[in-house]
């Protein structure tokens, strides 16, 4: 199943053929990126693994999890050269309808403190700050923090 967006974006099932794009995104995004064994390891238990394209190039992921009435976005990513151009909002409106589909009530995810642009795109996206997880992401120095965000499905 594909969701098409423009003649030129879309987003599809991930696939190992991905991986390789996928890590380097990942590493050019974070400090701290996932392994090719927790993508792997998601895939094969069965979450949902979305792959965005920009023509046949690869720009951005997401991974959730889906089960007993909520969904929880687990990792989403877009190339650090490509953000600004909407596909995030893209992306997590697919992962969302996906999981809507599968009878979610309810969207959690969390989110670096630090990292303001992704705040702000979930914030703008109608999701909410319910809690705080203190030391929850690796950082450079110890831990940072998490905004702990949910969404109730429309």
């Amino acid at each position: 199943m594909s969701a098409v967006f423009s003649h030129q974006t879309y987003i599809r099932t991930m696939s190992d053929r991905h991986m390789d794009t996928i890590l380097a995104i990942e590493q050019a995004a974070y400090d701290f990126p996932w392994s090719a064994n927790i993508f792997e390891e998601c895939m094969k238990a069965g979450y949902v693994c979305r792959a965005c394209f920009d023509d046949i190039e690869v720009v951005g992921y997401g991974v959730m999890s889906v089960g007993v009435g909520e969904c929880h976005l687990m990792n989403l990513c877009i190339h650090p050269d490509r953000h600004g151009n909407g596909y995030g909002s893209m992306l997590v409106g697919d992962l969302l309808a996906i999981a809507k589909r599968a009878n979610a009530r309810i969207a959690f995810l969390e989110v670096r403190t630090s990292n303001r642009r992704a705040h702000s795109l979930y914030r703008h996206l109608g999701f909410n700050e319910v809690g705080i997880r203190k030391n929850y992401y690796p950082a450079r120095r110890g831990r940072e923090d998490a905004y702990v965000l949910a969404k109730t499905m429309d």
